[in-house]
């Protein structure tokens, strides 16, 4: 199945942004894709300090136009993430809706990105957003998705669990910066697709120099044998794969990891 991955360019207009996705998943569509993903934060900028201004309720005005543009193309589409409000706390959400509209899956990021690079970079999500406390996935009639928000794919617990579940693709939307997204964007791509022998697929915003928080770009999708398939690079594009689960199968039946682990001697598990 073909997947496309909306490396959208985010303004300060929160309408703008919305007609321009939208205009995206038609044209993804037209082309085939069957899934079609948005960035984090694809409706407002990212920054602590934009996440209550642009925060929504869900369904809202943007989840709304979402469900109405996947039910126009009758595709599946990951809705990106939006700065969510729900009982006075501030949430990062990713939401999924299929063919007919409706809401298949609600992603609150699980971690939130808290670091501080002397000298190059320093954020808190914490000081306006709330973490979520679920894992998300969720079913089409090509595989079973599991979902994470940016910093989520660091824990590769996370990861090995949807691998554990059943996922044969995972779908990040992120923003990484310019220090952390040359480290170590497309090693962690790498490494959660080769260890768990599924599909991966990032989906950032443009790069925007004149941002407060300048996203590193690179929409990247990485099959189950670690091999980079399709890479955007800075501006504002789409970016199209063909998924093949029937490559997933052949490598997982080569290398059979996953049957020879020693669960015996350790494990992971999800607690809710």
């Amino acid at each position: 199945f073909r997947l496309a991955l909306i490396q959208l360019h985010v303004s300060a207009v929160k309408s703008d942004n919305l007609q321009r996705a939208c205009g995206f998943v038609r044209e993804a569509s037209a082309k085939g894709a069957k899934l079609v993903a948005l960035p984090e934060c694809f409706n407002s900028p990212y920054g602590t300090q934009h996440f209550k201004e642009y925060a929504e309720k869900i369904p809202g005005e943007s989840t709304q136009k979402l469900s109405e543009i996947a039910k126009e193309c009758s595709i599946y589409l990951i809705g990106g993430s939006i700065p969510e409000e729900d009982g006075g706390k501030l949430y990062n959400t990713c939401t999924v809706f299929g063919p007919d509209g409706a809401l298949l899956a609600k992603h609150r990021k699980v971690h939130l990105f808290d670091i501080n690079v002397p000298g190059k970079i320093q954020f808190k999500e914490s000081e306006t957003l709330s973490p979520g406390n679920s894992f998300s996935m969720f079913d089409t009639p090509y595989c079973k998705v599991g979902l994470g928000i940016c910093y989520d794919m660091r824990f590769a617990e996370m990861a090995q669990i949807y691998g554990q579940k059943g996922c044969q693709l995972l779908i990040y939307p992120g923003a990484f910066n310019m220090t952390t997204g040359p480290a170590h964007w497309e090693l962690l791509q790498r490494g959660r697709a080769v260890d768990n022998q599924l599909y991966v697929a990032t989906v950032s915003p443009a790069r925007d120099e004149k941002a407060s928080y300048v996203a590193w770009g690179h929409s990247t999708v990485v099959n189950p044998w670690g091999e980079v398939i399709a890479k955007a690079g800075a501006e504002e594009t789409v970016v199209y794969t063909d998924v093949d689960l029937k490559k997933l199968a052949e490598i997982r039946q080569q290398i059979p990891i996953l049957s020879q682990k020693r669960c015996d001697l350790y494990g992971v598990e999800m607690k809710k």
